[in-house]
């Protein structure tokens, strides 16, 4: 369960930005849309958040951030010493290009709460933190700062909170690599929960990538998994009657047929690897005898939501947390609101699963599945900075009419155009 993702001086994120999954204790509506954690003195979560804005006001950029604090955790102790952390800090000003940038999560697994985040350069770590608060009592289990002008390190790690091989964790632990990944790697038992919260709970679609419809298909050769994904396409009114798979050899397609991400890769040695292709069966009007149709004469929205089957019914069957870029790509808004509903809908997330996405669809302002505290906005600040903030900021009334006030700018977030007055 995610309360809060925190990042500051990381691409065009300047000052410390903080998405909270907190729900407001001043709302009353739509009570569905939220969770109870059962950790005491904790306020209910939200079940889902849509972050609005213009384009290039930051928004992917918020997933970025997340996906990279993401692979850092589950990867740096896998490098080698000297190697540049692939990250980039805010560049348009002379302040922020050569200092760390900023990561924390705080979250809830097995019933705890934790806090975790880290500060690193391309160079190496400059500090890393966590705190657990069992029973709401905060320890904190382990500190690592550098400081820069002695060149020096300083450690604290807790010995009643992390029993074991501390000083041989510490010591495997290179400048440019995270402590609880180096722990993790020489088996520390205390650490786990922390890491698998990143490793098992938290997944994050790469901005502007496809979404590979290859978890899907492989859901689909088993029988049962097969009729998951056939119940949801067909939730969603696509009159599908059911899913073929054929294995094929890449050696035995054209060129034409091969799906576009491995075409520029195909070479002697792959031309015996196989793919597997599918067929959406539907019927003839007139005849009702099945008719299977190419995959390339699938419209994109009906390639994509067969894509998401996969990754929705494991959201919602492993209560994961997901960050997505702009879910309504290629999708008619009401297919995005049925998503949605899915997530916010307690009747099927039993497992307080959340989602977190950036949209472009406004119209959602205005639908009645999301609270006034689950719309968020990103706008970018005189200064170039990306700002977030929630549209609740504003002191929202009940039933204000979000959509328009929204494109009236009175929540920011808008794209400044100017008239074009030609060439």
């Amino acid at each position: 369960m995610l309360i809060e993702f925190s990042v500051s001086n990381y691409l065009s994120f300047c000052e410390r930005q903080t998405l909270t999954m907190a729900a407001s204790g001043s709302y009353r509506e739509l009570a569905d849309n939220t969770f109870s954690t059962d950790v005491p003195k904790m306020p209910k979560l939200l079940r889902s958040t849509i972050i609005h804005g213009a384009n290039a006001s930051g928004k992917s950029n918020l997933i970025r951030a997340a996906l990279f604090m993401w692979d850092f955790v589950l990867n740096s102790a896998k490098g080698q010493e000297g190697d540049a952390i692939d990250l980039f800090p805010f560049l348009l000003n002379t302040r922020n290009a050569n200092e760390p940038s900023i990561f924390e999560m705080i979250f809830v697994e097995e019933g705890v709460r934790y806090q975790y985040g880290f500060a690193a350069t391309r160079e190496r770590v400059h500090h890393e933190w966590l705190i657990a608060y069992p029973k709401n009592r905060p320890q904190r289990w382990f500190e690592r700062y550098y400081d820069a002008s002695t060149n020096q390190e300083s450690w604290t790690l807790h010995k009643k909170f992390l029993p074991g091989n501390r000083e041989v964790w510490k010591d495997a632990t290179r400048n440019n690599a995270l402590f609880l990944s180096t722990a993790i790697q020489l088996n520390s038992l205390p650490l786990r929960p922390v890491f698998d919260w990143f490793d098992k709970r938290l997944r994050i679609f790469r901005p502007h990538s496809e979404i590979s419809q290859d978890y899907s298909a492989t859901l689909c050769q088993d029988a049962s998994g097969r009729l998951e994904v056939l119940k949801f396409l067909n939730q969603a009114d696509l009159d599908i009657e059911d899913i073929k798979l054929e294995t094929r050899a890449l050696g035995d397609l054209g060129m034409e047929d091969l799906p576009e991400e491995v075409r520029s890769a195909l070479v002697k040695e792959m031309s015996s690897q196989e793919v597997l292709e599918v067929r959406l069966e539907r019927s003839m009007a007139d005849t009702g005898l099945p008719v299977l149709l190419p995959w390339e004469s699938e419209s994109r929205g009906t390639q994509k939501l067969f894509a998401l089957a996969w990754p929705w019914i494991n959201l919602l069957r492993q209560g994961r947390v997901l960050f997505m870029d702009e879910m309504d790509t290629s999708l008619h808004h009401h297919l995005v609101r049925f998503l949605i509903g899915m997530i916010n809908d307690p009747k099927l997330n039993t497992t307080c699963a959340q989602l977190i996405s950036t949209t472009h669809d406004t119209a959602l302002l205005d639908n009645e599945i999301f609270r006034r505290d689950q719309f968020w906005m990103v706008e970018k600040s005189g200064d170039r900075c990306s700002e977030l903030y929630p549209v609740s900021d504003f002191d929202v009334e009940k039933g204000e009419p979000l959509q328009k006030r929204y494109l009236d700018g009175h929540y920011g977030g808008l794209p400044a155009l100017k008239q074009f007055e030609g060439w």
